[in-house]
């Protein structure tokens, strides 16, 4: 992942894009990832309309005292998906930030897990609420957790002069 170029976009640089062009745009490398996924080694792997997949690798530096990888890794990796996968519905000139999430742990990853693929999809599109589904499985399909996202859609500030 170190060749992924990480940070946000300008106050004003998603106005003119719909949620699919900017989604789009950063997997193509045109936008840079956002910086939550450096910290939490994962990346934008996919994207289509409403659907979203994100891949990322447990390490032993995302364990909690028990040696199992934290349930705070496992649901930024969701919230990242479902949120995204909301994001791909999203009006030009607007945004949307996650209200309430909802994860369910099946079973705890490890270091030797090996690489994760968190899918994203969209439920529900309305005009201020959106809801998501998403699932974290390894490469086998095997399920750790599956959760649920409801995000606000909101029209973005006029950028400033």
């Amino acid at each position: 992942m170190t060749d992924l170029r990480y940070g946000v976009l300008p106050p004003d640089g998603p106005n003119d894009l719909t949620g699919l062009e900017l989604m789009r745009g950063i997997l193509d490398g045109r936008f840079p990832q956002a910086p939550v996924g450096k910290t939490g080694r994962f990346r934008l792997q996919e994207v289509d309309e409403g659907f979203v997949v994100f891949i990322g690798t447990p390490t032993a530096e995302f364990y909690n005292p028990l040696g199992t990888v934290h349930g705070g890794w496992i649901s930024m990796l969701l919230d990242s998906c479902m949120s995204c996968a909301v994001h791909t519905r999203v009006p030009r000139g607007h945004a949307y930030t996650t209200v309430e999430l909802k994860v369910n742990f099946v079973r705890p990853p490890f270091e030797t897990t090996g690489e994760m693929r968190a899918e994203g999809r969209v439920i529900h599109m309305g005009a201020r609420i959106a809801t998501a589904e998403g699932r974290l499985a390894d490469a086998a399909g095997k399920l750790y957790a599956h959760g649920t996202v409801t995000c606000m859609v909101f029209p973005m500030p006029p950028a400033k002069a």
